[in-house]
């Protein structure tokens, strides 16, 4: 039976409808339902479901529908948060908005419906980067935040990411009450009023510059070294046409040695990211223009932040004048390992360490070789903004001391609640330069970080599902994943499952499924919570790389086996 047939045509034809007709909707908007009705394909995509709320908000591509990021679902999420602060006692939110094809729209509509709420809302007045926005939200004493923003998406999308009173990431359990409220708003009804109307009443006020020399200077205050090093690096910086550029050049220009170009090209915020389609950091292709800027001027370091600036890539140059782009767990391990080997130890308490259960757990050697303790959480920043917000609660906040995730997010202060892309390019360039004090380059030292605990190598899959209902459809596979699971991974048979569906280890329940063999090699599934994919994290023990290698080689043939749709 296919969707059109089982009463979803039906539901999508009938939400079109009122998207075409009600005058509450322009006419732009009306005139393009409209055509989109006139597909059956297409009317399905954009009218066929509603865009899912969730502990990451929002996140879509740009369009006419419910289904789509545009005004009007932006206007109702943000209805659906003004009912949950009042309802919490609070009074106000921060926003911020990076590069992104309609962000400063989205942001103003959001405003105008928390001030149309009686909500104070606090807004940047230019492009801000994530981490300020969890900045932001703690400085002012806010409800709540919202950073319009896809992160590294495609061009074509947008988001509307919602964080806590703690500048984190919200929780499930305020997702769900969130999404109790947008589910009682109607498109109809919904009013907002104009940044002018706003101002009048008292309730939009401008994000004051104090907050931005406070972050910079909260940043620089994490320099793990004391004095600061001086010898030389030639440092390379892209923000790939996002919020990076202002922040992290007033960082690393505080830092004595630290000679920085940036990629001319890339400097401009640009929302169609011509030189880079897909604007993640972690992809080979995404910093390649950046490389070849890089080979030009023969810099030991390229640094990469996506559009919102909370993710970092980095490539180092090699000795034949080549560069290496390391992977994300690789500058987590290199960054622990140098926080760790310079941190005292506070009245013999461990240092804290939190990393996410799909980043490497070579992380658990490092930490044991200098006394630390490992907290694991699930996939998402905001599990470790959490956890450090119980150890502030507790009292415990000084002993922590780094937050990883594999997929290029790095904190190592306590004042930012998210992944800070500006943070992370002061340490790797402060590290990068610690290392070249010695001669050593981060490729080099990544080599002797293996030497010293064990060669453990990653390997990232994505699975895009070509689906209507993508959701749907990758619920589906983990199901039958998890109906039938695999006997062997890699060379060795299976030895343990975890299915996290009903919580696992102390942690929330999720839809992810773990598997292990004998080895300890791991395939961790999962679909994301923010793009069609189904993610596969695998990692592989081994004597050497070519090994390991081999060993992720025959494990991603076997894992394509799994992932039928």
């Amino acid at each position: 039976m296919t969707h059109m047939e089982n009463g979803r045509g039906g539901l999508a034809r009938e939400r079109a409808g009122v998207w075409q007709a009600a005058a509450c909707f322009d006419e732009n908007t009306r005139l393009e339902a409209a055509r989109i009705a006139a597909s059956e394909e297409e009317l399905l995509a954009c009218f066929g479901s509603e865009l899912s709320f969730g502990t990451g908000g929002l996140r879509g591509a740009i369009g006419v529908g419910t289904n789509r990021m545009n005004v009007y679902t932006v206007a109702k999420a943000a209805w659906g948060l003004a009912g949950y602060i009042k309802a919490v006692g609070g009074g106000s939110a921060a926003i911020a908005y990076d590069s992104r094809h309609k962000s400063l729209e989205f942001a103003g509509v959001t405003a105008g419906v928390l001030a149309c709420h009686g909500i104070h809302a606090w807004l940047y007045d230019r492009l801000m980067p994530t981490p300020m926005l969890s900045f932001a939200v703690r400085e002012l004493r806010c409800g709540a935040g919202v950073m319009i923003t896809a992160s590294h998406n495609p061009a074509r999308d947008n988001g509307f990411k919602v964080y806590g009173a703690d500048g984190c990431q919200i929780t499930d359990e305020a997702a769900a009450a969130i999404t109790g409220w947008i589910e009682k708003a109607e498109y109809t009804a919904l009013e907002w009023l104009s940044a002018q109307e706003a101002e009048s009443r008292g309730l939009l006020h401008t994000i004051p510059r104090s907050v931005y020399d406070d972050f910079v200077e909260r940043t620089l205050a994490c320099r793990v070294r004391r004095p600061a090093l001086t010898n030389k690096l030639r440092l390379v910086y892209t923000p790939l046409h996002g919020t990076g550029l202002q922040p992290v050049h007033d960082v690393l220009g505080r830092m004595p040695g630290i000679d920085v170009e940036f990629v001319a090209e890339q400097c401009a915020p640009d929302g169609r990211f011509p030189t880079c389609p897909i604007p993640n950091p972690e992809r080979k292709e995404t910093l390649a223009p950046a490389i070849d800027f890089a080979r030009q001027k023969g810099a030991d370091l390229l640094i990469a932040t996506d559009p919102d600036c909370d993710r970092v890539g980095v490539a180092v140059r090699l000795r034949d004048g080549e560069y290496r782009i390391l992977s994300g767990n690789e500058v987590g391990l290199l960054l622990l390992e140098y926080i760790l080997s310079h941190k005292k130890l506070r009245g013999g308490r461990a240092p804290v360490v939190i990393k996410t259960i799909v980043t490497s757990d070579l992380a658990f050697a490092i930490a044991r070789a200098y006394g630390a303790r490992v907290v694991e959480v699930l996939t998402g920043f905001k599990y470790i903004g959490e956890v450090i917000g119980r150890m502030e609660a507790a009292g415990e906040k000084d002993d922590f001391v780094f937050g990883f995730e594999e997929s290029c997010g790095y904190l190592a202060g306590t004042h930012v609640r998210d992944k800070d892309g500006v943070m992370a390019c002061m340490l790797v360039a402060e590290m990068a330069q610690s290392f070249a004090a010695r001669g050593i380059t981060l490729d080099a030292a990544i080599q002797a970080l293996y030497h010293a605990y064990g060669y453990m190598g990653t390997r990232l899959l994505n699975f895009t599902v070509e689906d209507a209902l993508p959701m749907e459809a990758m619920k589906g596979m983990t199901g039958k994943l998890r109906a039938n699971p695999p006997a062997r991974l890699g060379s060795r048979p299976v030895a343990a499952v975890k299915d996290y569906l009903a919580g696992m280890d102390g942690l929330p329940a999720s839809d992810i499924l773990s598997f292990e063999n004998q080895d300890g090699g791991k395939a961790i599934v999962r679909p994301s919570g923010t793009e069609p994919k189904v993610k596969v994290y695998l990692s592989a023990k081994g004597a050497n790389e070519r090994d390991v290698q081999a060993e992720l080689g025959q494990m991603k043939t076997q894992v394509e086996g799994w992932l039928v749709f």
